[in-house]
């Protein structure tokens, strides 16, 4: 049965769609959209479907972003997701932003840093065990120069986070690196990816228990705390 994989946390707008649960028939497309997911996701997805000569009604579960990532770009995946479930009555899996980056990159030890704005970072390290990912160092928002120092080396450095604050973040951590991929985003290809085990072991949850992680309570910051940062 088909599944579906939504990813509307950064300017990228990325769909994917599997087959079955096997992850080699995923099918995975993506466009820069800036901010106008929530005038283009659904068209997108509609072309995306008569490619693979498939309908929503053949849907047997959809993966979202959970977070952390763009608020309002999370906030259109979830809306999305719950109004294209529940009209098919099917569940839904939310997705680590972060666990899919270090899904993406074929590491064993992933440290994921997402460019969090407010001259911060949204970060975590994972450990490859197996088929799943061990949390090493659970998502946090913090100063770049503030990120946890994860033990040993040949950590894989990815996300925008490594772009934005390359400095702060060499100083911080560099050492513990072994390669870094700072222009890397998240995809639906690695959220489907990592949901169709969930979807599998029947831990999807209705459309209506979809839900997000903030990581951040403040979204903008006042004139004042922007001068102190």
């Amino acid at each position: 049965m088909p599944y579906l994989a939504i990813d509307t946390s950064s300017e990228q707008l990325s769909l994917a769609i599997s087959t079955s649960l096997d992850a080699a028939t995923i099918v995975a497309r993506d466009w820069p959209v800036g901010q106008r997911h929530a005038e283009l996701t659904l068209p997108y997805l509609r072309e995306l479907l008569a490619e693979l000569q498939l309908s929503m009604a053949d849907m047997a579960g959809i993966a979202y972003p959970s977070g952390p990532g763009s608020f309002t770009g999370l906030r259109i995946g979830c809306g999305i997701t719950q109004g294209l479930a529940y009209a098919q009555n099917i569940p839904v899996v939310g997705i680590s932003t972060l666990e899919a980056l270090a899904e993406a990159s074929g590491a064993i030890r992933a440290y994921v840093c997402i460019d969090a704005r407010m001259n911060q970072v949204y970060c975590a390290a994972f450990e490859r065990q197996g088929a799943a990912w061990q949390t090493i160092h659970a998502a946090q928002v913090c100063n770049p120069e503030d990120v946890p120092i994860p033990d040993g080396n040949d950590w894989f450095g990815i996300g925008t986070g490594f772009a934005s604050y390359q400095t702060a973040l060499q100083d911080r951590i560099g050492a513990h690196l072994s390669q870094i991929d700072a222009a890397r985003q998240p995809h639906a290809r690695e959220m489907l990816k990592l949901a169709l085990s969930q979807f599998a072991a029947g831990q999807g949850v209705s459309a209506e228990q979809a839900n997000l992680v903030y990581l951040r309570d403040k979204v903008a910051l006042k004139t004042h705390e922007r001068a102190a940062k």
